[in-house]
């Protein structure tokens, strides 16, 4: 008992010497500034938006039809629920199980799944307007898409693909192998283990790449203007042409005439982001807890 004690009075003693210590002082003191600082600018930008936005907002922006007078966003408000929508149905089935793949069935350190993660990274990396230029080489010049909402989702769907299948990758790597072990002690196979131990388990952080790309999609620009068009109405069908909050934002900004319903608009993207979030986390912890 006695060296027990002993062992403990050192430790105590060892760690108020570090709180002592000036490197530690100073370190922790750059900790704090930093923290603080990011949490400023994040309040300070949030509150200029809605300080400019929220007496710009009014009825006529919710009309159903845009016009030069009303400036209505409410087309671009669903154009960016149905890319939303496309996007993450195209680039989530397949980033999740291409990370599956990756993670369960190939072989580990193998060539192919180091050459897969290394462009994955690199494709991470790449700026979104090269993107853009890819969807118009290919999807609205080559296969006569022409600028439509399914040109514009299937390139944010190539986008945010890197992103899912990465942050799915880690989600499959953080479930212990354990519960792997003790499922295939009870007779399951390579599969029923996958979709009935393994993916459960990593659900929460495979949403949460997919909020992650919730998020790029909606606040996309740049390769949206060259896939989608820049059309302020509501789309007939996928291969008519639309744009997105944040294209309608870029637009108005741009012309230097509606500077006023450009901050009611970006109002308005921030609370559909927090939106998406919240509805995203949620069903990650009603997934979670069943």
């Amino acid at each position: 008992m006695s060296t027990s004690k002993e062992t403990v009075i050192n430790n105590n003693k060892k760690l108020t010497s570090k709180s002592k210590d000036p490197v530690s002082l100073i370190l922790r003191i750059l900790v704090w500034c930093a923290a603080a600082l990011t949490i400023m600018i994040l309040f300070v930008i949030i509150g200029y938006i809605l300080y400019k936005g929220i007496p710009n907002l009014s009825l006529d922006l919710f009309d159903l039809e845009y016009n030069t007078q009303n400036v209505s966003l409410m087309p671009a408000l669903i154009n960016t629920v149905i890319m939303t929508i496309l996007s993450i149905t195209i680039a989530v089935p397949l980033g999740i199980f291409s990370a599956i793949y990756l993670t369960e069935y190939a072989r580990r350190g193998s060539r192919l799944v180091k050459i897969v993660r290394i462009t994955a990274e690199t494709l991470s990396g790449i700026p979104s307007i090269i993107y853009g230029l890819f969807g118009l080489l290919f999807f609205v010049t080559t296969l006569h898409w022409g600028f439509s909402m399914l040109a514009g989702g299937f390139t944010l769907s190539i986008m945010i693909l890197p992103l899912i299948m990465r942050t799915t990758e880690e989600a499959l790597h953080a479930v212990p192998d354990s519960y792997r072990e003790g499922s295939y002690g009870l007779g399951a196979g390579k599969m029923r283990t996958v979709f009935t131990i393994v993916l459960p388990s990593a659900t929460p952080g495979i949403l949460a790449g997919v909020i992650l790309a919730i998020g790029r999609i909606v606040g996309e620009t740049a390769a949206l203007i060259y896939t989608s068009g820049t059309v302020a109405d509501i789309p007939d069908s996928l291969l008519s042409s639309g744009r997105t909050l944040s294209v309608h934002m870029y637009a108005l900004s741009s012309e230097g005439l509606f500077m006023d319903k450009a901050y009611a608009t970006a109002v308005v993207l921030i609370i559909l982001v927090i939106l998406l979030n919240r509805i995203s986390s949620y069903t990650a912890g009603k997934i979670s807890k069943s």
